[in-house]
């Protein structure tokens, strides 16, 4: 006759199955509830954007720069799904352990909880505790509903051996939860029709598992589309931005300053390809008709907070300047040139009453902070020494894009990025290196960092197989706020040759070249260097990213084909 077996535990290989499904299901749950949370709160204090914040805090430059070099601008999505693929693993052992030990699993769910709550309360641009509630809330709803599941798994399964088992009087003979009294009415009675053969309510943990995955889905979102929806008001901000035609404008492109060759970097680089390298997760959408821009700190007679309309009123110059990521190793594609327009940052640091160190100013530390927590670090003597440091509102013709810092950025021709070019701007004050380290000094990056002469080949491509004759050679080459005046060309170890440079637009922009090389067959190394305006050619020898910016010369190996 059938026995019932729905009231007995679930044992075995299907336990831990279950178990590893109801900690995957316990997680995703955390995660969606967190992301309905920090609707209420920000979209910035969500577990993921929080942790994975604090992992680039706490990442070694070395690592970082790795990672730029291997996934490029991708390297925020491989971060997010590296700590996804982190939290999936920990969620299914978790699920496995709850089946044996209930409580100890939907704590573990809670201690990673309280990890996400940490790093958010902790980020630089937290401003309360409340950034904490995400984590701790979907923390809390995880774990109630790891317990929840197990509890619908039943008990813990041991069986009670013979009396000729070895097992007999060591403590492994019970049954938890269960008596023989117990076994034997169980035994007696009719088979559960939603019981399968290991003796397990089948039926009922579906049902709470699907009911489950359903709310957390719908948590998800809810949560996304309200998270989206706060950053309605930031994009309509942006739309109704109409730029003032500029009291200095650029001077025209000089004809022939962009070469007609294939396979060469364009002059001006569309918004769309310029590179974007930074600490922010989530592009910060903010609303330009509630920003403000405070200057304060030593040296400044006048402190002023300015809105973005303010700046918009202010006389504005227009210039063309290229910018440069210190993370750019040699040849690579972190840099790129663009037309922007904003207020000259020194004449709105003048106003302030602030001088130039070597007018007897007591700050030579401008210190930019973003909304996202960022500072960045410049010298007050560079950007007030004449060249064109403005705080940007426009980008080729256009309000600068959110991921290039809308509403308002800082631009500073000649210095890496890391130390002039603060996105998302908020904050300006003014200080000296001894007293404050920057976000990037203090993880080991140069305090000064004026962009070294650099030359790269566009094409022909590496590993590239042109076909013999006259081949062209071409690329761009750099030295912001020096100009470059020369660049010449190598073929595998013979002599340097002249390249033909295009006409030169400004010393703050790159400058294309080219070069006709007549090809024979055969594998060759080409290789390029470019020589500034002050004389000095870029360095042969080889220097990493870290501290203040990679150097030496482009080479490229390609194969003449007959």
């Amino acid at each position: 006759m059938d026995h019932d077996t729905s009231h007995r535990p679930l044992g075995g290989i299907k336990r831990l199955a279950l178990g590893a499904l109801s900690g995957l299901l316990a997680g995703y749950a955390a995660l969606t509830v967190a992301e309905l949370v920090s609707a209420a709160v920000r979209p910035e204090s969500g577990p993921i954007t929080a942790v994975g914040g604090a992992a680039i805090d706490r990442t070694p430059s070395g690592v970082k720069d790795w990672a730029i070099r291997q996934f490029g601008t991708n390297d925020k999505l491989v971060l997010q799904l590296g700590i996804l693929a982190v939290l999936t693993v920990l969620a299914l052992v978790l699920g496995m352990v709850a089946t044996r030990w209930r409580l100890i699993g939907s704590l573990g769910v809670l201690a990673f909880g309280a990890v996400g709550a940490l790093a958010a309360a902790s980020r630089p641009d937290s401003t309360s505790m409340k950034d904490a509630l995400p984590s701790v809330v979907g923390a809390l709803a995880g774990a109630g509903l790891l317990y929840w599941l197990i509890g619908r798994l039943g008990p813990t399964h041991h069986k009670v051996e013979g009396p000729d088992s070895p097992d007999v009087g060591r403590g492994s003979t019970t049954e938890t939860g269960s008596d023989d009294a117990h076994d034997a009415s169980a035994a007696s009675a009719p088979s559960s029709p939603g019981a399968d053969s290991a003796g397990w309510d089948r039926r009922g943990f579906v049902l709470a598992a699907t009911a489950a995955a359903a709310a957390s889905t719908g948590a998800g979102l809810v949560g996304r589309a309200l998270n989206g929806s706060q950053g309605q008001n930031a994009v309509a901000s942006r739309k109704s931005v109409v730029l003032p035609a500029p009291s200095s404008a650029a001077a025209p492109v000089p004809k022939g300053a962009a070469l007609r060759i294939d396979g060469i970097s364009p002059f001006m680089t569309p918004n769309d390809d310029f590179y974007r390298v930074d600490t922010a997760l989530v592009v910060p959408k903010v609303d330009a008709t509630s920003w403000r821009l405070r200057i304060h700190g030593k040296g400044v007679a006048r402190e002023r907070t300015i809105s973005f309309d303010d700046v918009l009123r202010m006389p504005l110059i227009e210039r063309n300047i290229t910018l440069t990521c210190v993370s750019n190793e040699v040849g690579g594609p972190y840099v790129g040139n663009a037309r922007w327009i904003g207020v000259c940052l020194a004449d709105l640091l003048q106003e302030c009453g602030v001088k130039a160190p070597s007018k007897g100013g007591p700050a030579d530390q401008l210190v930019a902070r973003s909304v996202d927590g960022m500072t960045i670090g410049s010298p007050v003597e560079d950007v007030m020494d004449g060249r064109d440091a403005m705080l940007a509102v426009g980008m080729n013709g256009r309000p600068l894009p959110f991921e290039h810092g809308f509403p308002v950025r800082m631009v500073v021709p000649g210095l890496y990025g890391y130390v002039s070019a603060c996105k998302w701007i908020e904050d300006i004050e003014l200080t000296t290196f001894d007293a404050y380290d920057s976000y990037w000094v203090k993880r080991d990056w140069a305090q000064r960092a004026p962009i070294k002469t650099e030359s790269r080949i566009d094409t022909p491509k590496p590993f590239g197989r042109p076909k013999e004759g006259t081949v062209m050679v071409g690329g761009v080459a750099w030295a912001q706020h020096r100009g470059i005046e020369k660049v010449e060309v190598r073929v595998d170890d013979g002599e340097w040759q002249e390249a033909r440079l295009a006409a030169q637009d400004t010393r703050d922009t790159w400058r294309q070249w080219s070069y006709a090389w007549d090809a024979m067959k055969g594998n060759h190394t080409l290789t390029v260097r470019a020589t500034d305006s002050t004389g000095e050619t870029q360095t042969e020898k080889r220097t990493p990213p870290i501290p203040d910016g990679a150097s030496g010369w482009h080479s490229v190996v390609v194969t003449v084909e007959a």
